[in-house]
């Protein structure tokens, strides 16, 4: 079992013809990912690397039986995409464009609400199951099949986990990047939660960053679950000073909880094993899992 993309996924890439999509759709093909067509509206009836294009979502579910989007459009249009997707019957949707007006993510959020889908970002490098789908921009050659799963705001944190435990002789089950902006479809914890219940994942990577209350949202919800799998942690901008962004638009110290400090602190108190720099996350994943 994987968690929201496998070899089964039948995936599109909405701004598939345009630079970014057709670059990083290229290279989800390589990679083996079952890509079964792409949407530019007004180019329906071409191919583009060798698969159908079509004018609308609705149109590739019905001709392709798709069933999971990647989404490449640019911020001022990715928002009716995100909601055409989840229109059309889309299972999972992964929004990798960043810079999307934040009231328009507030829009979405609400509309796809009661809609059987689930969103994964903005702003993230989307989602990889090794050897089976690679539904992202992350370097796919970094991950290697195995037994440990990566939640993480960040998409360089996540590349630099999955390298180190693969070097520990362990690898991914599945990496979700859940993207750094204030309103993002999956939440850390929810991503938590999926990897809880995967049969195939024995510990997981949780990587979190100042600004927000995503990551004492998880570890509260990691405890309460009785800390069925050990849960590795790493809190980003642990230099950040208060009130400034940093990076991800959602990375910004409101109060003194949103610090790094202030999140390790409420990480430890769960049973969460937190490390104080990214180089030591492998480390640490090996000795809770020996």
């Amino acid at each position: 079992m994987s968690v929201l993309v496998n070899k089964n996924s039948k995936i599109i890439v909405q701004g598939f013809t345009g630079s970014e999509g057709t670059f990083h759709a290229g290279q989800m093909i390589d990679y083996g990912t079952n890509v079964v067509g792409g949407v530019t509206p007004g180019k329906g009836g071409q191919e583009h690397l060798g698969k159908p294009v079509f004018n609308t979502v609705v149109e590739a579910v019905e001709k392709a039986g798709a069933d999971t989007s990647i989404i490449f459009v640019p911020p001022a249009f990715a928002a009716d995409a995100i909601m055409e997707s989840a229109d059309a019957g889309i299972k999972v949707i992964i929004c990798i464009t960043e810079g999307i007006p934040t009231a328009d993510m507030v829009k979405v959020k609400a509309y796809i609400a009661d809609k059987d889908t689930r969103l994964v970002g903005p702003n993230c490098p989307g989602v990889i199951t090794p050897d089976e789908a690679k539904v992202g921009i992350m370097p796919g050659f970094i991950f290697k099949k195995g037994k440990v799963g990566i939640v993480s705001k960040s998409g360089t944190l996540t590349y630099e986990a999955a390298d180190q435990v693969v070097k520990q002789g362990y690898g991914i089950t599945t990496a979700i990047g859940i993207g750094g902006d204030p309103i993002i479809g999956t939440t850390t914890k929810e991503a938590v939660e999926m990897l809880m219940n995967d049969d195939e994942t024995e510990a997981i990577v949780m990587i979190g960053e100042i600004g927000g209350n995503l990551e004492a949202e998880a570890a509260q919800w990691i405890k309460a679950d009785g800390n069925r799998k050990p849960v590795v942690g790493f809190i980003a901008g642990q230099t950040a000073p208060a009130g400034r962004t940093m990076g991800h638009a959602g990375a910004i110290v409101g109060g003194a909880d949103d610090t790094a400090q202030a999140k390790m602190k409420i990480l430890e108190e769960n049973g969460v094993h937190v490390v104080s720099s990214p180089a030591k996350i492998g480390e640490m994943v090996a000795n809770v899992l020996k």
